[in-house]
């Protein structure tokens, strides 16, 4: 039987063999052949799938979203255009509500290191990012 174990396929993809079990358990891998020994014996495409897995991960997708659009990419003759349109409106709104957090947390911390050596250490009471954090 040809095609590579969980130990190959990590090597090959540059990963950790956990995480091709993980990938695995969470479905985004397709169920591999065993050979007779019941090892599992993945195909060579896997290796694309993972590295699209990986770059998806980079770009700030969740795994969940890489399910679908593993999908999509398995689905030669299927785009969903309509559902696409509504996944990237979805996410573009994510990512600016996540910008928007990113830019308050940079304040707070630019709130810190702006304090004047003289008036440190503060109390714990007086901490800004503390007081952030305990008040939500």
């Amino acid at each position: 039987m040809n095609g590579l174990t969980v130990s190959q396929l990590a090597k090959a993809s540059n990963v950790n063999v956990e995480t091709i079990k993980y990938y695995e358990r969470r479905e985004l891998l397709s169920t591999p052949n065993r050979n007779r020994a019941g090892y599992r014996i993945f195909s060579e495409n896997t290796i694309h799938d993972v590295n699209f897995i990986k770059k998806a991960q980079n770009l700030g997708f969740t795994l969940n979203e890489i399910k679908q659009l593993l999908a999509l990419v398995r689905e030669e003759h299927y785009y969903p255009t309509q559902e696409m349109q509504q996944f990237a409106t979805a996410k573009l709104q994510e990512i600016t509500e996540k910008i928007v957090q990113l830019e308050n947390f940079k304040s707070l911390l630019e709130q810190v290191t702006d304090q004047h050596p003289h008036t440190l250490p503060l109390p714990k009471q007086e901490c800004p990012v503390l007081k952030k954090i305990l008040k939500g």
